[in-house]
């Protein structure tokens, strides 16, 4: 694979290892698993209002297409090919994609999984409605050169999701030490406290790179249901979606 601006190696790798656990519910990507039905549910409630479609439609998003950017396993990817979006998923590791695939194909869905990064997709000149940046962020080497060629992906009029983990002692304490060194929700490792990022911040670069916010999301852990939920905290997990 070409090398991007944004890639960065060692992360790729770190992901690469434990590619064959994306679809074990108790394996490494248990806390994804638990996380997932509170991102499905705004990201479809969102996407719903501003195509002006049926969120209680069984395919609301029929005739729409949707990038889901460093797509892993495909968590997040498959339910929105369920959802009617023509679904392309895309992770710079060759592992992920050879998963993703081939969960794919035993659930039925049809999906275009690629193990592409950002930049050479956008150098193919295919914009989509619904661009999905979901935990990917605080991965990659050079955020703004990454979102600004996210940002090409979407097509005028389109919707781009931004998930990632703010940068305050409270994520450090709960994000990092809680889940990784207390809890063992996640990998030694998995994140880099000095890599997330306010949503000042990413609004900023959002908006440099040509887009318009439209909702800041705070997600919380809720210790007393065991369970995730939309909230107006940001001081942990937060998401943004934007317009082109």
């Amino acid at each position: 694979m070409a090398d991007s601006a944004s890639l960065d190696p060692a992360e790729v790798a770190k992901f690469s290892a434990i590619a064959a656990e994306w679809w074990d519910p108790a394996g490494k990507f248990a806390p994804l698993h638990k996380f997932n039905p509170v991102r499905l549910g705004f990201i479809r409630a969102e996407a719903a209002a501003h195509f002006g479609r049926d969120a209680r439609g069984l395919r609301p998003f029929e005739g729409l297409s949707l990038l889901d950017i460093g797509c892993g396993g495909g968590l997040l990817s498959e339910p929105m090919a369920r959802l009617g979006f023509a679904v392309t998923g895309a992770d710079a590791s060759e592992k992920n994609i050879g998963t993703a695939r081939a969960h794919a194909a035993q659930s039925g869905l049809e999906i275009d999984y690629r193990a592409a990064t950002a930049e050479a997709l956008l150098a193919e000149g295919r914009p989509f409605d619904v661009v999905l940046n979901m935990e990917v962020v605080e991965h990659v080497a050079d955020v703004a050169a990454y979102l600004k060629a996210c940002t090409g992906l979407v097509k005028p009029g389109g919707l781009t999701f931004v998930a990632t983990l703010n940068k305050t002692l409270k994520s450090l304490a709960l994000a990092k030490i809680g889940a990784e060194y207390v809890l063992n929700w996640l990998p030694r490792g998995t994140h880099d406290w000095n890599r997330f990022l306010p949503p000042a911040a990413l609004r900023r670069m959002l908006e440099e790179s040509g887009l318009t916010l439209l909702k800041q999301q705070g997600v919380s852990f809720d210790p007393l249901a065991w369970d995730w939920k939309l909230s107006g905290d940001v001081d942990v997990n937060y998401m943004l979606v934007a317009r082109r």
